[in-house]
């Protein structure tokens, strides 16, 4: 089993601090929400997060969808291979079933996930995605895994191929991606990893990087050819 955390993610309702910024305003009322119940979106609120801490990297909803896409739609996720999970800056843990299906649409998405922050289960008629507080470091203690892989710039590089060499399939593996679109890790992720990996020469995205790992475990344990010889 596969377990993928994407970790210290940029997915955030609106800070109270900026809250009071007429853009907010304006969209709560269109959406019949208050402004610290909206999703917090960089494309949108720039103009608010301008002395917000860390604003250059927050409000980035967009990269946890299409790494969730990705993931979902996966032939290990349908082969009940992969175990998904979303880990915040504000150490909250969203915990997706399998079977989820994420919204292609991203104004689709947004409203389940302020949905989510809200009420703490999504969609409300077959929740199937679970928001509670967890640090990283409690989110992995409770998967016991054998091994923790995290991918980093300045890991050891490999080759993904290599990754999940030592391994056998019956075994506990976890991949910590991070959630956000540059910068490091707010998480003591080096403590909590048995190695941090670097599997390319230039900076990949997260979308990318998720491919990669689900790929590469696809591959060890050969996912592919037990699909086709059901």
């Amino acid at each position: 089993m596969l377990h993928l955390i994407l970790a210290d993610a940029e997915l955030e309702t609106v800070p109270r601090e900026i809250a009071p910024h007429r853009i907010f305003a304006w969209q709560a009322r269109r959406r019949g929400r208050l402004p610290t119940e909206l999703l917090l979106d960089s494309s949108l609120h720039h103009l608010a997060m301008r002395g917000l801490r860390d604003a250059d990297r927050r409000g980035r909803p967009d990269i946890a969808h299409v790494c969730l896409q990705l993931a979902l739609d996966s032939p290990l996720n349908r082969g009940g291979q992969l175990r998904l999970y979303v880990h915040t800056r504000h150490n909250k843990l969203i915990t997706i079933d399998p079977a989820t299906r994420i919204p292609h649409a991203y104004n689709r998405f947004v409203g389940l996930i302020e949905h989510l922050f809200l009420t703490g289960t999504a969609p409300p008629e077959k929740p199937l995605l679970r928001l509670e507080d967890a640090p990283l470091a409690e989110t992995i203690a409770r998967i016991k895994p054998a091994r923790v892989i995290s991918f980093n710039e300045r890991g050891e590089k490999k080759l993904f191929s290599e990754l999940f060499r030592g391994l056998s399939k019956g075994d506990e593996a976890c991949v910590v991606i991070g959630g956000f679109p540059h910068g490091d890790f707010l998480s003591d992720v080096r403590e909590l990893s048995n190695e941090l990996v670097c599997i390319d020469p230039d900076l990949l995205t997260a979308p990318t990087v998720t491919a990669r790992a689900i790929y590469a475990y696809e591959d060890a344990f050969g996912t592919q050819t037990l699909r086709f010889t059901r």
